[in-house]
């Protein structure tokens, strides 16, 4: 099993690098941000279960094939890339001034879970730093390989939807606020759709 001194190690470099705005983090704000603490949870836990997913691959092998191959690698990225700005599109063509009430009725918190597992497990970028990051902390004489990876990984899950969650309640509180400024929540849409459009080119930007 793994050390206790490689553990608190993993744990304080995974807590610097989750609590770093980044893609994840940008995708939670926006939702809980237009549609409400609960859908940005839920957001964050479809991105968690994005990351669950990607450590089953680093453990079986899968993330070696697309860091290996460069056409499946930029297959998967420009999916990735293209459904975010699909997303960010038509929260920008959205002609309702009252941006967020509609939005909270259209999108439920099932359909965030589903958009947060998408956006990340179509990331190939999150698949590649799975594959090179988990086993700088693994040690065969600590037991199986598979199942130091698994706890990696799932640790790493863990502790960036804690983050998730800090993020989404400071965002929906937010929104909350915007939600009496009639003028603000006008532009909402836009700056969401922006940033929804912005992840995306940068993710087809993404080299390996």
């Amino acid at each position: 099993m793994i050390d206790h001194g490689t553990l608190l190690s993993y744990c304080a470099i995974v807590l610097g690098f989750v609590f770093i705005p980044g893609p994840a983090t940008l995708l939670t704000v926006a939702r809980a941000t237009t549609s409400g603490t609960r859908v940005g949870l839920a957001t964050g836990a479809g991105i968690t279960a994005g990351d669950i997913i990607h450590t089953a691959f680093a453990v079986v092998g899968i993330s070696a094939i697309i860091a290996a191959s460069a056409t499946l690698f930029t297959v998967i990225k420009f999916v990735g890339a293209g459904y975010l700005v699909y997303m960010g599109t038509k929260a920008i063509l959205t002609k309702d001034a009252s941006l967020v009430g509609p939005i909270e009725r259209r999108l439920t918190a099932s359909q965030a879970f589903q958009h947060g597992v998408l956006a990340e497990v179509l990331n190939p970028k999150t698949a590649l730093f799975f594959l090179a990051f988990l086993p700088q902390f693994v040690r065969p004489e600590n037991g199986a390989v598979f199942l130091q990876l698994s706890i990696l990984g799932v640790l790493f899950a863990f502790i960036g939807f804690l983050s998730t969650i800090v993020f989404a309640c400071s965002a929906g509180s937010l929104g909350r606020l915007l939600r009496r400024h009639p003028a603000v929540a006008k532009w909402q849409g836009k700056v969401v759709g922006g940033i929804y459009c912005a992840l995306g080119v940068r993710l087809a930007l993404q080299q390996r």
